[in-house]
């Protein structure tokens, strides 16, 4: 299991130095879609050229023109590129086919896909690396978590790894471990607790005891 942290909300001079605390504890580092709108491509150059041992992850969430901007986030340094599970297949089938040539990989976000038992054996028809169950931030202040999805998708994938993001935090994260995810996404979670490298700690070592069992 790997720990992906979502920077969203700091700016490239504040992610650079928070990383610093906590680049040992981090497998994916992912440059949310916030963070890409203030920051642009340079986010993603500035955090690969400092922590080269990290893989980096560009939320660009694309829907449309998926060759094309998947060769952005590429060409920038991003081992992960998003790209939402609610666009058409060919979207999808296009930055599928540009990873495969730079060796790099595809993330589906499933945030506001209804039906997953359908849409999920479609994504991973198309030869996508990873589908991400994802609860908005906006669904969370509603008192939605992202367990029931992820229950729901566990069952209908097949081959392809899964992630998880929405509100996860030490406190929670072992019901999470329970349906045995493959990346857990945690962003404010760490990077709003009063101490973030202890948080981020707890979350890396309960992914550890994950994983041996």
């Amino acid at each position: 299991m790997k720990l992906q942290l979502a920077i969203d909300e700091l700016n490239l001079e504040e992610a650079l130095v928070q990383l610093e605390d906590l680049v040992e504890y981090v497998d994916i580092v992912e440059v949310g879609t916030p963070f890409v709108i203030d920051a642009g491509r340079e986010a993603v150059r500035q955090i690969k050229k400092k922590f080269p041992q990290l893989k980096v992850l560009c939320d660009a969430k694309i829907m449309d023109a998926g060759a094309y901007e998947a060769q952005l986030a590429f060409d920038a340094g991003a081992e992960y590129v998003t790209v939402l599970g609610v666009t058409d297949d060919l979207t999808i089938k296009g930055c599928v086919e540009e990873a495969n040539k730079q060796g790099k990989k595809i993330m589906v976000d499933m945030i506001c896909v209804e039906d997953l038992a359908a849409r999920v054996p479609a994504v991973e028809s198309l030869g996508v690396d990873v589908i991400a169950v994802h609860t908005g931030a906006d669904q969370q202040a509603a008192g939605r978590t992202p367990l029931q999805d992820l229950a729901e998708m566990k069952k209908h994938v097949k081959k392809v790894k899964v992630a998880v993001a929405g509100g996860i935090s030490s406190h929670t994260i072992y019901d999470y471990l329970a349906l045995e995810p493959d990346i857990v996404i945690v962003g404010s979670g760490i990077l709003n607790a009063k101490d973030p490298i202890k948080e981020a700690r707890r979350i890396s070592e309960a992914l550890k005891k994950g994983s041996d069992k």
